[in-house]
């Protein structure tokens, strides 16, 4: 289903999506910093958000674009966050969406708007009216790459995406574009990531698929345990592949959810691989609990703790850090049933350290990707986290990220 040869292509490699990104002047380093998606044949859109109780400004602006159903373009800045501006930033979100429309021909309220960057401080408005127009000008058949560079900040590179599924008889696409390194911790999406699909697909089952992916993809995921209050994952559906329009949870429906799925949840791992000073990819599996959110939790519980992440970043096989971790999750467990595995190599187990090959164990520590098996002994259920480590590099990044 995933089109590497095409990943590159993102957001317009779907039938009938062009993209922009364009320097505003909005980033210090003068990087690219506004992007326009477009599609001229009106999309079905669904979006998932922040649960953070001080989301900025644009994140209500798109929440009322996604109930009505309906989108044509998505804008979106790196730089500056819009969030905690008060009446300003609204009005700055929703001049957005009006120039935007302007430039397009369309309705504000088909404008998704999106914002990334310092907290706490106003757009530059004029910059943004002429990033927009510019990058309106410059709407391109091969323009995703531009885009997703546009919305990056402290992410060492773009993260993108295609894939390909047939529905109905009939070759769909689907394309992504997504940021994320810094700030990520579930509970909405994690982090910026834009999706289209020339797929024909009701809004309401769009927003079904969307919600129940992100579950298990941009919300198993963790670099700091800090939510962010810009977050956002945004689905286009323009229809121009022509299959007959999914509105009912049938085998058209479950292919589409399987090919959002895949694709969501290798940009997740990418986004914990890219986090912040990362030198490690941990993936934490647990299994053997009485369900999926028990597994979750402690998964999230190790995935998160400073002293495992710096511990695996220092190559120390400190086991202790984990079980720690694990211990204090608040679900209930017992320490005999419980066994812990780093790679293959089991180093906790019937309450104590388990005997292993310490030279064995240093060359799974060496590895950049490592995986962490917990099972807990008590059930069927299991769930998987990726995070990464905490480096120097980590502290550097967000002590001088203001200033």
């Amino acid at each position: 289903m995933i089109n590497e040869q095409n990943a590159k292509a993102g957001v317009t490699f779907p039938q009938g999506f062009k993209a922009a990104g364009v320097k505003a002047g909005i980033k210090k380093s003068g990087n690219l910093d506004v992007a326009v998606i477009y599609t001229e044949k009106e999309a079905a859109v669904a979006g998932t958000f922040t649960q953070n109780a001080v989301a900025a400004a644009p994140v209500f602006a798109s929440k009322a674009v996604v109930k009505t159903g309906t989108a044509h373009a998505i804008t979106a800045n790196a730089g500056c966050a819009n969030a905690c501006t008060g009446e300003q930033g609204e009005k700055d979100a929703q001049a957005m969406q009006q120039i935007t429309a302007e430039a397009l021909g369309c309705k504000p309220s088909d404008v998704i708007v999106a914002s990334t960057g310092v907290i706490g401080v106003n757009l530059p408005m004029d910059k943004m009216e002429s990033g927009i127009k510019q990058a309106v000008a410059e709407l391109d058949e091969n323009g995703s790459e531009k885009a997703g560079n546009a919305i990056i900040t402290t992410d060492t590179y773009s993260k993108t995406c295609t894939a390909e599924v047939t529905l109905g008889g009939k070759q769909v696409r689907l394309g992504a574009i997504a940021k994320g390194s810094g700030m990520i911790q579930p509970n909405m999406a994690t982090m910026l990531c834009f999706i289209t699909t020339d797929a024909a697909i009701e809004s309401s089952l769009l927003q079904k698929a969307l919600s129940e992916v992100v579950e298990v993809s941009f919300n198993m995921i963790s670099i700091d345990g800090d939510m962010s209050t810009n977050d956002m994952a945004i689905v286009l559906a323009n229809g121009a592949a022509g299959n007959e329009t999914i509105t009912t949870e049938g085998e058209d429906y479950e292919a589409f959810k399987a090919a959002l799925q895949e694709m969501c949840q290798g940009l997740a791992k990418r986004i914990a691989a890219d986090g912040e000073g990362a030198t490690k990819f941990l993936t934490v599996n647990v299994k053997g609990t009485a369900s999926f959110a028990n597994a979750k939790t402690i998964a999230m519980s190790v995935a998160k703790s400073p002293l495992v992440k710096t511990a695996f970043f220092g190559e120390d096989p400190n086991w202790g850090r984990v079980i720690c971790a694990v211990g204090y999750a608040g679900v209930s467990m017992d320490p005999q049933k419980t066994v812990v595995k780093f790679g293959d190599i089991p180093v906790y187990a019937n309450g104590v350290g388990a005997e292993f090959d310490e030279e064995a164990l240093r060359k799974v520590m060496a590895e950049h990707d490592i995986v962490i098996d917990i099972d807990m002994g008590a059930g069927e259920e299991e769930a998987t986290v990726w995070t990464c480590d905490f480096s120097y590099e980590y502290v550097k990044i967000n002590g001088e990220y203001h200033t």
